[in-house]
């Protein structure tokens, strides 16, 4: 195992995309863009459902921040990874939940 200073859990279904084929390419491209910067101590792991995306997966948690983020796909990971990762600012238009503080609320349509 690779040293690492985060650690990403991403939902690869099967329900947050059919049968979890989309969640699991967005996964392999999260993990492209994390090998692209070898200087990067991140550990990427697969789960299955957190029951937690009401139908807004798939869902990403970053550690040990404690930053969940929704409706990930791949432009969304590759922000992840540029913006949270990389830059250490967190991509704030996608979270809806903070470990220690609940759900965020972001606009009118969001997850309360």
């Amino acid at each position: 195992m690779r040293t690492h200073d985060r650690h990403v859990f991403m939902c690869v279904g099967p329900r947050c995309t059919e049968n979890g084929v989309q969640a699991q390419a967005v996964f392999e491209h999260m993990g492209r863009e994390i090998d692209a910067h070898p200087d990067l101590c991140v550990k990427r792991t697969r789960t299955h459902c957190m029951v937690a995306c009401r139908n807004e997966g798939p869902i990403v948690v970053v550690y040990p921040e404690g930053v969940w983020y929704r409706r990930v796909d791949e432009a969304a990971a590759g922000r992840i990874v540029a913006e949270h990762l990389i830059g250490g600012a967190e991509v704030s238009d996608l979270i809806f939940h903070r470990i220690g503080e609940g759900d965020t609320i972001v606009a009118d349509h969001d997850i309360t």
